[in-house]
């Protein structure tokens, strides 16, 4: 059982951290039992929003358009984490995508995590439910759903509530547990990659609905072969 951590969720715009992106972030930290402090902040994933994510999360593309970039964002998160064990529901979810983030600025990204998630499926079993959502209102936590920062709070309390119930000392599955997501970086799409999109948005009059400087190479590669497949040159 861990006593200090950082208890974090993050806000996506998709389930594929290969592909997807971060667009909210809220952590937790708290230091022998104690919450110490927080950290909260849209991120601008440089892409519109699916209208089902902003109908899930109450997100909208208006509110990204001004946020910083997951490169502004990153040295300030992981200057927040520290050295101090992940808690999360599903944390795995947010591990590989801050770790895809991190490996695409070269930054190095290693932690141990505690997953609420497994903790319930182990000592819950009877629950027709153990999302986040569910678990809170089985055990009267305060929650609103799908925004990171009171996503992070609401896995903080829940994590209370079940080591108050079933005790953590000596079962592994209250024990941080070394986070493993295997990706490759990224690189950032060439000047000519950018120009040929702009080029062919111009000329057949297309809204990308992306920000074409925060593209990847192979993201613009994907983008200008399916506008020259559906436009031509």
């Amino acid at each position: 059982m861990i006593h200090s951590y950082i208890s974090i969720d993050l806000e996506t715009t998709g389930l594929n951290p290969r592909r997807d992106r971060i667009t909210e972030i809220g952590a937790v930290k708290v230091i022998d039992g104690t919450v110490t402090g927080t950290y909260a902040t849209l991120v601008n994933p440089g892409r519109k929003l699916d209208p089902r994510i902003t109908a899930l999360t109450g997100i909208r593309d208006e509110e990204l358009e001004g946020a910083p970039t997951i490169g502004q964002v990153l040295p300030e998160l992981l200057a927040f984490l520290g050295e101090l064990p992940l808690l999360g529901h599903s944390v795995r979810f947010d591990f590989s995508f801050l770790k895809k983030a991190a490996v695409d600025q070269r930054r190095d990204f290693q932690k141990t995590a505690v997953d609420t998630l497994l903790i319930a499926r182990k000592y819950l079993p009877q629950l027709e439910h153990r999302s986040l959502d569910y678990l809170c209102v089985y055990y009267g936590i305060p929650h609103q759903a799908h925004r990171a920062l009171e996503d992070a709070v609401a896995t903080e309390a829940l994590y209370q509530r079940l080591t108050e119930e079933f005790g953590g000392a000596g079962d592994p599955v209250f024990e941080p547990v070394e986070q493993v997501f295997r990706v490759k970086r990224d690189t950032p799409a060439t000047r000519p990659q950018k120009e040929k999109l702009y080029l062919l948005a111009g000329r057949h009059k297309i809204e990308l609905g992306v920000d074409v400087e925060q593209l990847t190479r192979s993201e613009a590669s994907r983008m200008t072969d399916k506008i020259l497949a559906r436009f031509g040159r």
